[in-house]
């Protein structure tokens, strides 16, 4: 079943006029299943319920979606974060609904240009409707189909964000499959804790299922995997292969990188720069990582990390750059070379 995840800055309101509520923590989900001529099609919406005052929760689904929508309720300086976000995350596709409070008025032609400055002028603007939003967004999973089927043939990587033992079960990880594929039985490895571990049985949307692909929050129940392997930013990939006999080489998914070479691609609305000392937050893959600035020429940075910071060998994500006590909290994005 193709997923499209959605990044949504907006009102439970609105997301319950698109998709039916199902999980309401501190980033609520909804969800919309539609046939399609190659079976069900699913939106599911990801709204960070807690922000603007948690950040967190709402790089999260920045990090899982390949869509946003923004729910403009007045031009301030919420909006302005948001849009530096979702351009900063690199999603060019999404949906502005301009509906301010009763009594209250919102001028479009300036909110436009702010999307534009922000560099989303590709998205569409709409009416706070649910079937005409829902059409909406099945034409941009039809228009981004080759980029969800390539995500899905990628090399596996999951983010966990839960974790429990089931009775009769045994250890549950819950997360993302951000890019690949993961099939029943699949050997895995549990990062950083460099465990190991292999898929017993696989859940999505409370379905069993012999795959879960890119886009799937899945649930793992995994077989000699241990506890204590998991926590807040394990990834699961598959192992590396180095097979002598067949001259096969392939390494991990990720690269863990302790000291990084990072170029910034500063949002134009921040006016904040990076300077020796700084201590900075990344985001990418539903990792969320302190580094400490160690340098600064121009837009490039050494960063020394915290804890190792995970990024993809192939195609990597944007990985966003965010200080906490600036305004904007993100700074923008940024390519991160490992030093070590």
């Amino acid at each position: 079943m193709p997923v499209l995840n959605i990044a949504m800055v907006g009102s439970d309101d609105l997301a319950r006029e698109i998709a039916k509520p199902t999980d309401q923590r501190d980033v609520h989900t909804y969800v919309h299943k539609e046939a399609g001529s190659d079976g069900p099609r699913i939106l599911s919406l990801i709204r960070p319920a807690k922000y603007p005052e948690r950040l967190r929760p709402f790089l999260n689904a920045l990090s899982a979606a390949r869509v946003g929508i923004i729910e403009v309720t007045a031009v301030d300086a919420t909006l302005g974060e948001a849009l530096v976000a979702f351009a900063s995350s690199s999603l060019p596709h999404g949906i502005a609904i301009i509906n301010p409070p009763e009594g209250e008025w919102v001028d479009e032609d300036q909110v436009k240009m702010l999307f534009t400055q922000a560099g989303l002028g590709g998205w569409t603007f709409a009416k706070g409707d649910g079937i005409e939003l829902r059409k909406k967004l099945y034409d941009l999973m039809d228009a981004i189909s080759d980029e969800l089927k390539a995500s899905a043939e990628a090399p596996l990587v999951i983010p966990v964000d839960q974790h429990f033992n089931v009775k009769g079960i045994g250890l549950v990880a819950i997360g993302y499959v951000q890019s690949g594929t993961v099939n029943v039985h699949d050997e895995l490895v549990l990062l950083p804790a460099n465990g190991a571990g292999s898929a017993k049985s696989l859940q999505v949307m409370d379905d069993d299922v012999q795959a879960a692909r890119a886009g799937d929050r899945v649930g793992l129940a995994l077989r000699n995997a241990k506890e204590d392997h998991l926590g807040s930013g394990t990834l699961l990939v598959r192992p590396a292969v180095e097979d002598k006999k067949t001259n096969t080489t392939i390494p991990l998914a990720v690269v863990a990188h302790h000291r990084s070479k990072l170029d910034l691609t500063r949002s134009p609305f921040q006016k904040r720069v990076l300077t020796e000392g700084d201590v900075i937050h990344a985001s990418v893959d539903l990792q969320f990582v302190v580094g400490r600035v160690a340098s600064v020429d121009g837009s490039t940075a050494i960063v020394a990390w915290e804890n190792p910071l995970f990024i993809r060998r192939e195609n990597p994500e944007p990985t966003l750059i965010a200080q906490l006590d600036s305004k904007p909290r993100i700074m923008g994005s940024a390519l991160l070379e490992c030093l070590e």
